[in-house]
C-alpha cells in the first residue's frame, strides 16, 4: 500500500482526500455539474448529496489502501481554496489511466498542468507504471493542451469502417500517452 502522502507543487497541494473534505467536494461538484456532465458522469451519479460525497471520499480512501485508485484533492497552497481533483488508476500490464477536473474559478491558471506534472512522477515512480493515459473529448481543446504539455503524444486511432458500432463515440475521444521512457510509444 502506498503511503497517502502529499504532493507539493509551487502553487499546489495535492493531498488524498480526508472525510472533512466532503462539503468543499460536493460544493464543487455541485456547483459545475452541467460542465462536468459529459465528462465525468460517474462521480457526479455517484455524488448527488452531502452524504454521498463523504461515502465517495471514504471509496477513495479503500481504493487508496487497495492500489485499484489514487485520487487526489487539489489545494491552492497560499489561499487553501480547493480547486479540483486528479486521479491515476493502475490499469494492466504497467499502464494508469490519470483523469482531472478544475473549477470554473480555477481553469486557465495552469494549474491543471501543475498537477499533471506532479501525478506523472507520482505515476512512475510511487504506482510504478510504465505508460500514461489521458482521455479527452476531441472538443476539449484546453485538455489536449494540458496533455501535449506535459509530453503526452496523441494516438492516432485506427480507420473504422461506418458500420462500427459506436464509431461516432470512439472518433469523438482522443487518447494521448506517455511512455516511462518519454515519448507516447
Amino acid at each position: 500500500m502506498l503511503p497517502r502522502t502529499p504532493l507539493f507543487t509551487t502553487r499546489l497541494c495535492l493531498r488524498p482526500y480526508e472525510l472533512s473534505d466532503a462539503p468543499a467536494f460536493f460544493d464543487l461538484l455541485e456547483g459545475n455539474r452541467d460542465r462536468f456532465r459529459a465528462s465525468f458522469p460517474d462521480r457526479l451519479q455517484a455524488v448527488r448529496t452531502p452524504n454521498d460525497a463523504a461515502k465517495a471520499l471514504h471509496d477513495f480512501s479503500t481504493d487508496w489502501q487497495t492500489g485499484r485508485f489514487y485520487v487526489f484533492g487539489l489545494w491552492h497552497r497560499v489561499s487553501a481554496i480547493y480547486l479540483g481533483d486528479i486521479c491515476i488508476m493502475p490499469q494492466q500490464k504497467g499502464q494508469a489511466e490519470i483523469g482531472y477536473y478544475l473549477g470554473a474559478g480555477a481553469e486557465g491558471q495552469g494549474y491543471a498542468r501543475e498537477a499533471l506534472g506532479a501525478i506523472v512522477v507520482f505515476g512512475f515512480e510511487a504506482v510504478g507504471s510504465q505508460r500514461l493515459l489521458i482521455r479527452c473529448y476531441a472538443d476539449n481543446e484546453r485538455g489536449q493542451a494540458v496533455a501535449r504539455a506535459a509530453g503526452f503524444v496523441l494516438e492516432i486511432p485506427p480507420k473504422r469502417p461506418g458500420w462500427f458500432r459506436n464509431s461516432d463515440a470512439v472518433s469523438n475521444i482522443r487518447r494521448f500517452w506517455l511512455s516511462r521512457a518519454g515519448n507516447g510509444n
